[in-house]
């Protein structure tokens, strides 16, 4: 998992509320965050005498003791290195542990099997003087203080959380509007294979378009069979966007991804996120089976050339941007063993469509997905420091509308009279240059993705260079 650098999203943005006690900060880290950080460690910079919220980081908590030292020092580092860059440098730290007990353990035992880990992370904030105001370790329903001497507030066995909707700090987000996504397990899920008898079926289907669709752009004059393939990859995706958005062959699926209905009221504990849970996995379904395995695997190939993953890019607004997420997630999911390192096009263009329509929580949450596929695919590099540093994403949504206007038009097509989808010619070339604005090198490998601190380590089995491969061919890139 790669950390989620300076996030300037929750509650600090729009809503401002007294946090007492620990009780109080473990009941608002979700809303902070937009979904519940399972299996996370998150540090959160405080401002001032009053603890004003500021910039945060999020990792996934190393499986391997050995790498908790690193780890903490890299978080610290980028939370107080953040805060300068933003002309704020931390005054303290809350430091935030969330992760749920192994089948037979505790969250007591969790707790103390995390000690270690929360004593270097406050070692690490020492060190850099930043004090570490409160440490908590969250789970089973439960939260821990490292901190708090006082039993009366924090017992050694624990204190239950607030029951959802209840808190201070959710009271607050209903007025101000914001929503909880669900856990963090339960978004990457959303964009992970489903790891079923159906996934072979899947993978006989790239299979056959990795050995039909190669050939292609390899024989023949040059760029004339990619160019090829890019117009009939990014052909039969307009299609399913079109049936995304027609409400008679999309039927149930043609309802918002991210319910939006639940935005306009409150959740109201556990059965209510039981009923989102179920309506979240509805509608995946309902998407999943608009889309066959030959057209799926033909759009997953297409899209590992650049020059086509660019123009797919365009897809990012109104009608076209609901859609394409949609498709982005259903292609993540099809990209099963052993075409994994497959998924880091569409989980990088389902976080810039997430993005772009303001869903800051899952485009991180695709972007550090994707880089969990390929560390090294620069698209998903650049949008995932962009989108941590807060930068607007209007400065590439104009690139990329000025390059579109720029091409003339070879086809439209339109789902209903008020809808039109333009079919153009040629790569946005500005794609980079517009995401270089955080004053960051990209030539090397960022921080957030540094092999040093993600639990997995680096994608095993990556070829170290583009030759094909059994069973998982990427001849048809062109770069990323």
């Amino acid at each position: 998992m790669n950390a989620n650098h300076h996030e300037p999203s929750g509650l600090s943005r729009t809503q401002r509320i007294t946090l007492r006690g620990p009780a109080e900060l473990a009941d608002a880290l979700p809303y902070m965050l937009g979904f519940h950080p399972s299996d996370s460690v998150v540090l959160v910079a405080l401002h001032g005498e009053r603890g004003r919220f500021g910039g945060r980081v999020r990792l996934g908590i190393p499986r391997s003791p050995g790498e908790w030292a690193s780890t903490a020092d890299h978080l610290a580092e980028c939370l107080v290195e953040g805060g300068a860059r933003h002309g704020a440098r931390p005054d303290g730290i809350v430091v935030f542990l969330c992760q749920d007990p192994a089948p037979g353990e505790t969250g007591h035992r969790v707790m103390e099997r995390l000690r270690p880990f929360a004593q270097r992370l406050r070692t690490a904030c020492g060190a850099l003087d930043i004090p570490v105001y409160e440490a908590l370790c969250i789970s089973d329903g439960l939260y821990f203080s490292y901190c708090c001497p006082d039993e009366r507030c924090c017992p050694p066995g624990g204190t239950p959380l607030a029951l959802n909707g209840t808190s201070v700090a959710a009271a607050s987000a209903a007025y101000a509007g914001l929503q909880v996504r669900g856990s963090l397990r339960d978004m990457e899920a959303r964009l992970k294979p489903y790891g079923t008898p159906g996934d072979e079926q899947q993978r006989a289907a790239l299979d056959a378009a990795a050995a039909a669709i190669v050939p292609r752009i390899l024989e023949g004059p040059p760029g004339q069979g990619r160019e090829e393939v890019r117009e009939a990859t990014l052909r039969t995706a307009r299609e399913i966007l079109r049936r995304f958005a027609n409400p008679v062959r999309g039927s149930s699926g043609a309802r918002p991804a991210d319910g939006a209905t639940s935005r306009s009221r409150p959740s109201g504990g556990a059965g209510a996120q039981a009923r989102t849970a179920e309506g979240v996995m509805a509608t995946d379904a309902a998407d999943d089976a608009l889309i066959g395995t030959e057209e799926a695997a033909a759009i997953i190939l297409g899209l590992q050339d650049r020059a086509t993953r660019d123009r797919a890019a365009e897809w990012m607004e109104g009608w076209e941007g609901t859609a394409a997420l949609r498709l982005w997630r259903v292609l993540a999911r099809r990209c099963v063993t052993p075409y994994e390192e497959h998924a880091a096009a569409p989980l990088t263009l389902a976080g810039w469509t997430a993005w772009s329509t303001g869903d800051e929580p899952t485009a991180r949450v695709a972007l550090g997905l994707a880089l969990d596929a390929d560390p090294e695919y620069v698209f998903a590099r650049l949008l995932h420091q962009a989108c941590n540093e807060g930068l607007d994403p209007e400065s590439l949504r104009s690139c990329l509308r000025s390059e579109r206007d720029s091409r003339t038009p070879v086809e439209q097509a339109a789902p209903s009279p008020s809808r039109r989808v333009t079919t153009r010619t040629a790569r946005p070339q500005g794609v980079r240059q517009s995401l270089r604005k955080p004053g960051r090198q990209t030539g090397g490998r960022e921080r957030g993705t540094s092999a040093g601190v993600r639990p997995s380590g680096p994608a095993t089995g990556r070829p170290g260079s583009g030759a094909p491969r059994h069973g998982g061919q990427r001849g048809s890139r062109s770069g990323r």
